[in-house]
């Protein structure tokens, strides 16, 4: 099997997926899964798209990483690893679908308004 690349994003953050044969490594900017991502929540999050399928330890995942805060670029991640497994095996799309880990999360933060202090908050009201 050759490499099957993938892209996941989610807020500004940018998760890009090289995934092949091997013993199930996730390298992440050159650092370990558990380095990059020391909360257990978070290794939980980006593994659930190999679990769900039962292939945690069948591929090697090596990833470039950038933008946004950590929740972001965990979600970012599982978007990228579902759909490589999507390009490896089209019959698992079903199935990770099912989980909602083949949707692109939309929700991004609302730009500031001229004149607010804020993108809805307004400035205090002073009747006089």
């Amino acid at each position: 099997m050759e490499v099957v690349n993938a892209l996941g994003r989610r807020k500004s953050a940018i998760a890009r997926v090289y995934v092949s044969e091997g013993t199930g490594k996730i390298t992440i900017n050159k650092r370990d899964l558990a380095v990059y991502f020391p909360s257990g929540i978070l290794q939980y999050v980006v593994k659930q798209p190999l679990n769900k399928l039962g292939v945690a330890d069948k591929y090697d995942i090596k990833v470039n990483l950038c933008g946004g805060g950590f929740t972001g670029q965990s979600q970012a991640l599982r978007l990228a690893i579902a759909r490589a497994l999507v390009k490896i095996n089209p019959e698992d799309k079903a199935a990770l679908r099912a989980e909602g880990f083949m949707t692109r999360d939309p929700r991004a933060v609302e730009r500031k308004k001229p004149g607010r202090p804020k993108a809805r908050r307004r400035f205090q009201f002073s009747k006089r």
